[in-house]
């Protein structure tokens, strides 16, 4: 029979003939030492992936090559920079819409790179984790056009290379210079180096270019020896006197500086097109390849060289050479073919007698026939010696030839075809053969077909497809070599029978190999691949031949294109398979799968309250939780059933291990515990890092995590996730204890290397098909794993972000076999492995030495599946000891001393501490001396599920049955098993007797007994039922009577006493799940799977009805039903009926305990009426909870886990026991109190703000968007005109006189900066005012950032936010001084980081938050930034804002999260404070593990007055003290996450800000004091915030609410929520005003003096403020009442009209420090859009959204009556306008329209020449053809708000939705005039104003305040 296994012969890559020169470029260089570096087909210290789609158009790295760029060949062209040592990406960002052909770093600038491409360049700049660019501007310098390649120079120069020819050069982002024809063509390369740089062109040419980018010399390759007209260069390389060259056509060509003229030709292969023709020579070592080239080539095996060269006319498909080394025939895609000499390739003969292509041709065995396969499905015989006449004919194929092979006496041929016949003819005649007899006699010359018994192997089972392309064999080595589509190259032994055959594959080609040869002394092999048209000539080693590294196995490097054989062997093909282990077979199929996870209890509470808030007003109160508490108190268990290797030492000689969702820290010597709970599933793995201190664990979960974890604290130190599906089943730290490996539970077994401390993932692959059971790092190198598993073995070596990896090979040393475990010996390339055989492998490198017969599983000591450890020498040569794990080996006087079976299977196993510690599958952990005594720590039901659990009437004893067919005894108070006994099936319930002597015990077969408690001797035994027993009661009293519930749905009652049935309980439509008893012994309480709940009178069972009222009143001997109005509130939201899986209830009634589907036990009030009460909750368990029972006097609760088969004691720790319980108090719908002020920052809707939507509802046809004729100019006019100019449209201003009279020059604008901003917001912010170290202030306002110089009062800004800045935060660490991180609002939020001095952007953090960020924070070492979002979700996010990365996640809460902050002397800790909610959060690895705070027991108040309330504020004190300032003016003090005590009303309102002093401690307080005689109130605390000192802040500020407050060197920064900010200094209490602005709401009302530096704003928060611009200060300030919505100065400067948005308007006349009212009057009842005085002053225009001008009389002694109004105006007024002559108003409406009309008469004028001859006063309308010039293009759903034109018209200024101010030249009268656009304002600018001197424009923001 012939052999299965893979052929012991071995392919080592020889040489690759070919190179990658079509569609690439740039890709050939020369390296440090001068060799040479470049690609083909497939053959690469780094793998990247999880980026780009499609493939990778370019990669380039920076500088200093820690840093990548590709660019992806996608849709977007994505651009992704990596830090690609740690595969890690750093940003990515869409590139551009149309291809990108290049993109590079900068050499000369830190984190520039250009990308380029179709009629496109972008100069990036990376910030953090962003991408920020700018396009390039071409201007006048060139033309656009598609830019192909680029290179750099200093000073921000970049070069860049075009498709015409030219090559542009850059200054920044603007072209500066074009260097004309460069090239005659496409310039594809460019490269710079030391001496200059190099550009080569489609032309053929090459230029030179020194460091100033002056031409140097010209080389034209297509006029030297080896050129030829059409040579396109794609690649060049400079290197000192040295030129590399890769062309088009796949040739290298290296150019001495010296010797020009003969450049030397390196490497040549075929070019475009696929290559699919290969023929070896008969006698010597050459070969012929044909391409689609359309050239045939002579190629030397010796040499690697190109002897010859033929050019043919049309795409060559095969080639043959002839028996005699004549001729080569070669078969052509026309159906013809060619006979060339083989000397030099010299046409002979041309022949077609085919349409379709030729592809096999062959040469008979005589060299008498040719034989030629075309796609016609015909093959032809031709005569060689006469001349190649056609000789014969063989039809019969249905589909093309494929394949032609000769018998070895040239009479046969054998034909397969496309469909996968195999044909046979005689020769030369071509009739077909049928007869098996004469086809089985046949022998053949060569085998290269893919079809017949011979070769089924090559194919994989079940399979017909037609993948594999060729074969050929060696029949002397029995070999055979494929190549198939899948780009890999295979060896087989020959023949191969059975399908699915074992073999070696090896990898380089891209994509399908097309042809394989051995060469004609079979020493090699040649192979060709199709779409990368390689050859790669392999060295073919025989069996038994020596290689470079080794004797017989194949050792794994990168050049050895050596792979991996194919894993598992097929039952069919092994006959002499070893019998099947049980337990591996079982392990190997556990998929740890769930139908709910614990999240999925998260998401339908999520999902309950969105469902509640759209569909319901429910406002009924939900049920108290319980005042007591549990912690956990001990576990019985451990998971020793499906883990390996999973219990460990700790330093201290503690014992490490894991039940359930527990890792459990063993104290050995008091019989204690202490757990680590951050688990929420299973935990699979365990492994204990080199310091013996730290452990990991992984879990079972849809998102597992790996937690690492302190096992003296048991707190987390990282958690990391996000790499894993369904579970973690394997962990490892690495011997420097730097990185962990972990395996994952998903198809592919993935492999990841972590970063544990960072959380990051640092590389990851697949890692095999089948399960994998082990991973271990090698000791002696820090990237070299070895994983075991189902059928395998593999060696890894991490390369960047993923792993190179070799199987195991076996040779003959050993059988292949599942792998269960694996220890490394004393060299980094020996180890061990356990095999499930019971072998132990020795490996030496990769491959099997030896094996030794063992057992299971090696170390130097071994544990085995027969119970016995085995202690080795240290080659495992010698078996030194045994011992076995036996009753007898017990030690004596131990305080358990039971053991569940002799010789338990050993999982595993560790030396430590002069012990041997041992893991069983028995779920015990036994620890052993050097003399074999054994002591058993630990024991717990195996595995199977665990339901049955019942308590001891009056001892702390309490009993379990599970599947594991046991009844156990467990001592509670001494923490041990008391007694076990094996029973005959699985149980599922248990009771006690109410005396306690007796045990029922309900079975899974419809069985039950009576046991006794003391001995667990049988007493009586009943089987009436055939299904399983659920729940099991002995009646209260005497326990005359068993109450039996069945799935059958039956109550059996007996009577114990006399054994037998004496009622049954009928009626129950479904499964009973729960029965108890009354006092008396009665009645029965019965629970169904129907959520029936039912009652039945005893002994008869008679069935009875009871109305709930009458329950309550009923007296219970317990409660463990989860039905009914008494325990309504026990189920969550949208749960099934089967979630609640047990109760029981308290001896005294109070409590009710629950255990459910999520692995939650929990504690409620009983009764528990309504729905979704209030509970305790604690974790332990992984997934359900099948039982809960109280002890006797309530002191312990035990519950019991199902799959997990733990036993649980939880403590009562009464009132104190608030343990770390997730509290749910913290969803409480009270919360105590209301304030507006927190009420209106709660409903803030940030949406609306975050898109550049219009402000004003307008309709209409958008000025930009109409005809050019719409409003009638007179297209026709001539452009030059010999008449008199026409009247000028705006009237000129002199500029006012300066102080000695003088007259000043008119100011031209041409530019502007920002100078000063009036404004600070304090609204919806907190803690966003700060000193900087220096003294000045920090703030922010619209999308400004804003230093504040306090000596002089100047200020310098921070304007690269894009939208409103809602949060600030200073950088506290002396190392990183003045470093700022802001937050914006925006679809795309993102926090800047950037220095206070220069401005300059240090970082974006971005890609996470949507709609905002509304806090922001610096971690102790002021490397992290803390951000939270205002999303639906309110994420928080923590990030290293120096690289931008994402450290961690969470998204948190159901409410807003309105502050957070670190603890200042923390890098890991931070608190989030919000509505209702306060949380203290951990930065573990890559997770952020958050615990709310809840209310312990510590503080004086009475807890059932404590309510979770919205907390605002956050403060820090030493020992983890944390103070947070509530709505109520409470401080609340926490201690960790306790509640310590409560400062009672720090403030009489809400508690809005609390600074942490970090040099003295010192705390701040400030917020709303309601009824503070002097304003509002800044309290100084000391540490403890026990005392404080009041600081007022005067009568002036008695109704400010303080939201900010700072302290610095004995004074008080103070901000406001109306916008002022104040200084304090702390000795004397005075108080300064620094600056101060209007408060929340929109600002458009605004005017300038028409003399003075004065503006006047008016804004809807109702207040009108006069400002002097000169100064920078507030003059004056007053509340009119009402929202203002307008304002204008009257001609003399004196008095003030405001528009308000009631209707009315109002006449101020400032004093000296006040306004008074002198005027106001209201006819319109909608808001008051614009007013202007006359330019005579004598009237008044009112323009509203009554879509009404009014005007008014206000000449001298006027009662402001009114003169007249317009009729007719299409919809509300938007600008006003009035003529010099004051005859005349023009009015801008909300539909685009501009009117005319007569003033005051309110005529409409529409004449278009006499409105054309109006000059017009004042210009500050939008709409009209003199501005039509100032909309943009991208206007569709946004507007032009405003607009102002200077005194001297030469300028307009606009400002708009975008939050955009633009200066245009007046008139602007072309569509999308040019302008200059500024920016800080974040979204719509409403308002612009030049002074009257033109030296300022002040411009007002829409609600950006």
């Amino acid at each position: 029979m012939a052999d299965k296994t893979a052929p012991k012969s071995q392919l080592r890559l020889e040489w690759v003939y070919g190179y990658r020169g079509h569609q690439c470029r740039n890709n050939l260089y020369y390296t440090s030492n001068k060799e040479i570096v470049y690609f083909v087909a497939g053959v690469a210290v780094s793998i990247l992936k999880d980026s780009n789609k499609r493939g990778i158009a370019g990669v380039a790295f920076n500088g200093s090559g820690s840093l990548l760029v590709s660019v992806g060949l996608e849709d977007t062209h994505q651009i992704v920079v990596w830090d690609w040592a740690k595969g890690k990406i750093l940003a990515s960002i869409p590139g551009h819409s149309e291809r990108v052909f290049d993109v590079q770093f900068n050499p000369f600038a830190n984190n520039q790179l250009v990308s380029c491409g179709v009629k496109h360049i972008n100069f990036w700049s990376l910030c953090g984790n962003s991408l920020m660019a700018k396009k390039g501007i071409f201007g006048r310098a060139g033309e656009i056009q598609t830019v192909l390649c680029l290179a750099f120079g200093p000073d921000g120069v970049t070069y860049s290379g075009t498709l015409s020819g030219d090559i542009y050069k850059w200054q920044d982002h603007e072209l500066v210079h074009n260097y004309q024809n460069a090239h005659r063509s496409a310039i594809f390369t460019l490269y710079q180096c030391n001496d200059g740089y190099a550009s080569g062109s489609r032309d053929g040419t090459v230029r030179l270019w020194d460091a100033d980018f002056k031409s140097i010399v010209k080389l034209d390759l297509t006029q030297t020896s080896n050129g030829y007209p059409d040579l396109s260069i794609r690649s060049v390389c400079w290197y000192g006197e040295k030129i590399l060259v890769g062309t088009r056509d796949s040739e290298i060509f290296e150019i001495s500086v010296r010797d020009r003229d003969k450049p030397k030709l390196l490497i040549q292969g075929h070019a475009e097109g696929e290559l699919w023709a290969l023929a070896v020579h008969p006698k010597k070592a050459f070969f012929v390849t044909g391409s689609d080239d359309c050239t045939v080539r002579l190629w030397s095996l010796n040499d690697n060289q190109l002897l010859a060269k033929a050019v043919v006319p049309q795409p060559v498909r095969s080639a043959a050479v002839s028996t005699d080394a004549v001729h080569i025939a070669v078969g052509l895609q026309d159906g013809s073919f060619l006979i060339l000499k083989a000397r030099d390739l010299s046409e002979i003969l041309a022949v077609k007698d085919r349409k379709e292509a030729i592809h096999e041709i062959k040469y008979s065995p005589c060299g008498t026939f040719l034989a030629i396969g075309s796609n016609d499905g015909i093959v032809d015989i031709y005569a060689v010696g006469q001349r190649y006449k056609h000789a014969g004919q063989c039809s019969g194929s249905t589909s093309f030839i494929t394949h032609v092979d000769w018998s070895e006496d040239s009479k046969h041929i054998q034909v397969n075809s496309g469909v996968g016949e195999r044909l046979f003819f005689r020769m030369p005649t071509g009739k077909q053969v049928t007869s098996k007899e004469e086809i089985e006699s046949i022998h053949w010359v060569a085998w290269t077909s893919t079809l017949g018994p011979e070769v089924n192997g090559i194919w994989a089972k079940y399979s017909d497809t037609n993948d594999i392309n060729a074969v050929d064999t060696s029949f002397s080595n029995q070999v055979l070599v494929s190549g198939d589509d899948y780009g890999l190259v295979k060896l087989y032994r020959f023949p191969c029978v059975k399908k699915g055959a074992k073999f070696k594959k090896y990898v380089g080609h891209s994509a399908h190999v097309t042809n394989v040869r051995f060469s004609y002394d079979k020493s090699h092999i040649i192979t060709v691949g199709g779409a990368d048209h390689a050859i790669f000539q392999w060295k073919f080693l025989p069996e038994g031949a020596a290689t470079p590294r080794d004797q017989d196995n194949d050792i794994y490097d990168h050049q050895s294109g050596f792979v991996d054989s194919d894993s598992e062997e097929s039952d069919s093909d092994i006959s002499d398979v070893d019998a099947m282990d049980s337990d591996v077979e079982v392990e190997k199929q556990q998929t740890y799968e769930r139908t709910f996870y614990r999240e999925d209890a998260i998401a339908l509470k999520r999902q309950h309250r969105q469902e509640k808030n759209v569909h319901s007003k429910n406002t009924d109160k939900r049920a108290v939780a319980p005042t007591f508490g549990l912690d956990l108190h001990y576990s019985f268990g451990y998971r020793g059933y499906d883990c390996h290797n999973n219990v460990f030492y700790t330093s201290k000689g503690e014992v490490v291990y894991h039940v359930a969702a527990l890792g459990i820290v063993y104290n050995r010597d008091d019989n204690t515990q202490r757990f680590y709970q951050g688990h929420t599933d299973d935990i699979l793995s365990l492994c204990m890092h080199p310091t013996k201190d730290i452990a990991v664990t992984g879990q079972v979960g849809r998102d597992p995590t790996i937690h690492i974890w302190d096992t003296a604290t048991c707190q987390v130190l990282s958690v990391l996730k996000g790499q894993h599906t369904r579970g973690v089943c394997a962990v490892d730290f690495s011997d420097d204890g730097k990185k962990l490996a972990s395996v994952g539970l998903d198809d592919n077994h993935t492999i990841v290397v972590w970063d544990w401390k960072r959380g990051e993932k640092i590389a990851t692959s697949r890692g095999h098909k089948d399960k994998i059971f082990g991973i271990k790092w090698n000791p002696h190198s820090h990237d070299q794993v070895v994983t075991v598993g189902v059928k395998h073995i593999k060696f890894w070596t991490q390369t960047g972000g993923g792993f190179t990896s070799k199987r195991g090979t076996f040779g003959q040393a050993g059988k292949l076999d599942t792998m269960l475990c694996i220890t490394y010996g004393k060299t980094a390339d020996t180890c061990f492995s356990g095999g499930a055989n019971g072998q132990i492998y020795h490996w030496q490198g990769t491959s099997l030495k030896e094996t030794v017969k063992g057992h299971d599983g090696p170390g130097f000591i071994t544990g085995g599946k027969d119970g016995i450890v085995a202690l080795w020498d240290d080659g495992f040569k010698k078996c030194i000891k045994n011992y076995k794990i036996t009753r007898s080996a017990l030690a004596q006087g131990n305080y358990t001393s039971l053991l569940f079976d002799d010789q338990p299977p050993i999982r595993s196993i560790v030396l430590g501490h002069s012990k041997i510690l041992l893991g069983t599958k028995c779920s015990e952990v036994l620890e052993m001396d050097k003399g074999g005594t054994i002591k058993v720590l630990v024991q717990g039901h195996c595995e199977g599920e665990l339901w049955g659990l019942a308590a001891h009437p009056s001892e702390y004893i309490c009993c379990t049955v599970g599947d594991d067919r046991s009844v156990r005894i467990w001592d509670l108070a001494n923490r041990r098993l008391k007694n076990f006994r094996k029973l005959k099936k699985p149980g599922r319930c248990a009771s006690y007797s109410p005396d306690g002597r007796a045990i029922a015990i309900g079975f899974k077969d419809g069985s039950c007994c009576v046991i006794d408690a003391s001995s667990l001797d049988d007493m009586a035994e009943f089987h009436h039922r055939k299904e399983e027993i659920s729940d099991i009661r002995f009646s209260p009293g005497q326990g005359k009577y068993l109450a039996v519930g069945s799935h059958d749905n039956f109550v059996d009652i007996y009577n114990v006493l006399n054994s037998k049935r004496v009622g049954i309980c009928k009626g129950a439509s479904s499964y009973i799940t729960h029965v108890d008893w009354d006092k008396r012994g009665k009645l029965l309480h019965v629970n169904t799977g129907a959520k029936e709940e039912l009652f039945f009178e005893a002994p008869r069972g008679h069935r009875q009805t009871i109305r709930s009222a009458e329950l309550e009143k009923m007296d219970w001997n317990n409660w463990t039903c989860v039905l009914g109005s008494l325990c309504e509130g026990i189920w969550p939201h949208k749960s099934d009926v089967t979630d609640v899986n047990a109760s029981h209830m308290t001896s005294k009634g109070k409590i009710l305990a629950t255990g459910d589907d999520f692995g939650f036990v929990k504690l409620f009030s009983f009764p528990v009426k309504g729905k979704f009460a209030k509970f305790k909750k604690y974790v332990g368990h992984s997934a359900h909870v099948t039982n809960v029972r109280w002890t006797h006097d309530n002191k312990y609760l035990i519950s019991t886990g199902g799959a997990d088969t733990s036993v649980m004691v939880w403590a009562n720790k009464g009132r104190t026991g608030y343990g770390e319980s997730d509290d749910s108090d913290t969803d409480s719908e009270e919360e105590g109190g209301y304030d507006s002020d927190v009420q209106r920052e709660k409903n803030i809707d940030y949406d609306s703000k975050t898109y550049a939507n219009s402000i004003r509802r307008t309709e209409g046809i958008k000025p930009h968007m109409k005809a050019d004729n719409q409003e009638g100019i007179d297209l026709n006019r001539p452009q030059v005109s010999r008449g008199v100019a026409g009247p000028p449209k705006v009237q000129k201003r002199d500029p006012p006189q300066l102080a000695s009279g003088k007259k000043r020059k008119p100011l031209y604008v041409q530019d502007m900066r920002l100078d000063h901003i009036f404004g600070y917001r304090g609204f919806d912010t907190r803690n966003n005012l700060h000193y900087l170290p220096n003294g000045n202030i920090i703030y922010h306002a619209a999308g400004a950032g804003i230093v504040r110089d306090m000596a002089n009062g100047t200020q310098s800004f921070y304007l690269e936010h894009t939208d409103d800045i809602l949060c600030l935060s200073v950088n506290q660490n002396p190392k990183f001084e003045n470093i700022i991180v802001t937050g914006q609002l925006g679809k795309s939020a993102m926090a800047h980081v950037w220095h206070a001095s220069s401005k300059e952007t240090l970082s974006i953090l971005r890609g996470f938050h949507k709609g905002g960020i509304c806090a922001v924070n610096f971690s102790s070492s002021g490397k992290l930034v803390l951000t939270v979002g205002i999303d639906d979700n309110h994420s928080v996010a923590v990030w290293q804002w120096q690289d931008g990365t994402r450290v961690a996640t969470s998204h948190d809460h159901n409410e807003r999260i309105l502050y957070a902050q670190f603890r200042p002397d923390s890098n890991s800790h931070f608190v989030t404070v919000g509505v209702k909610h306060v949380k203290f959060w951990t930065v573990a690895g890559g997770a952020l593990l958050g615990k709310r705070g809840v209310f312990g027991q510590a503080t004086s108040e009475d807890p059932s007055s404590l309510k979770m309330q919205t907390m605002l504020s956050i403060a820090f004190a030493p020992n983890n003290v944390t103070y947070t300032g509530a709505m109520s003016g409470n401080v609340y003090v926490w201690s960790g996450n306790q509640l310590a005590r409560v400062v009672s009303k720090a403030h009489t309102g809400p508690v809005f800000t609390l600074y942490t002093t970090q040099k003295d401690g010192l705390i701040l307080s400030a917020g709303k004091d309601k009824f503070a005689k002097e304003g509002a109130n800044v309290k100084l605390w000391d540490i403890e915030m026990k005392r404080c000192k009041t600081y007022g802040l005067g009568k002036e500020f008695s109704r400010s609410i303080i939201r900010a407050v700072n302290r610095h060197k004995g004074k008080l920064l103070i901000g406001t929520q109306e916008g002022d900010i104040l200084e304090l200094a702390e000795k004397g209490g005075v108080v300064q005003i620094v600056a101060q602005s209007h408060a929340e709401g929109e600002i458009w009302g605004l005017a300038t003096h028409p003399q003075l530096s004065f503006c006047v704003s008016a804004s809807e928060d109702q207040s009108v403020c006069l400002w002097d611009i000169s100064k920078q200060t507030l003059i004056m300030k007053a509340n009119v009442g009402q929202p203002a919505r307008s304002a204008c100065f009257n001609p003399a400067g004196d008095v003030i009209a405001v528009g308000l948005k009631n209707g009315e308007f109002l006449l101020l006349k400032p004093t000296q420090d006040n306004f008074k009212i002198i005027g106001r009057k209201r006819d319109r009842h909608k808001s008051i859009n614009d007013l202007k005085f006359s330019p005579d002053g004598r009237c008044l225009a009112i323009g509203s959204d009554d879509n009404c001008v009014d005007f008014y009389d206000t000449g001298p002694g006027s009662s402001l009556a009114r003169l007249g109004y317009c009729k007719g105006i299409p919809n509300f007024v938007t600008q006003l306008d009035w003529s010099v002559d004051n005859k005349y108003i023009q009015i801008s409406t909300g539909s685009y329209e501009r009117l005319v009309f007569s003033a005051p008469s309110g005529i409409q004028i529409t004449d278009k020449k006499k409105i054309n001859s109006i000059t017009w006063d004042t210009w500050t309308s939008v709409l009209g053809d003199e501005v039509v010039g100032v909309w943009p293009r991208n206007a569709d759903n946004a507007d032009v708000n405003c607009a102002c034109v200077t005194n001297t018209c030469e300028a307009i200024a606009t400002g708009d939705d975008f939050g955009l101010v633009k200066l245009f030249k007046f008139p602007s009268t072309e569509k999308h005039a040019k302008f200059k656009s500024f920016v800080g304002h974040s979204a719509h600018v409403t308002n612009v104003k030049f002074t009257c001197d033109d030296r300022y424009l002040i411009s007002a923001g829409g609600d950006d305040c």
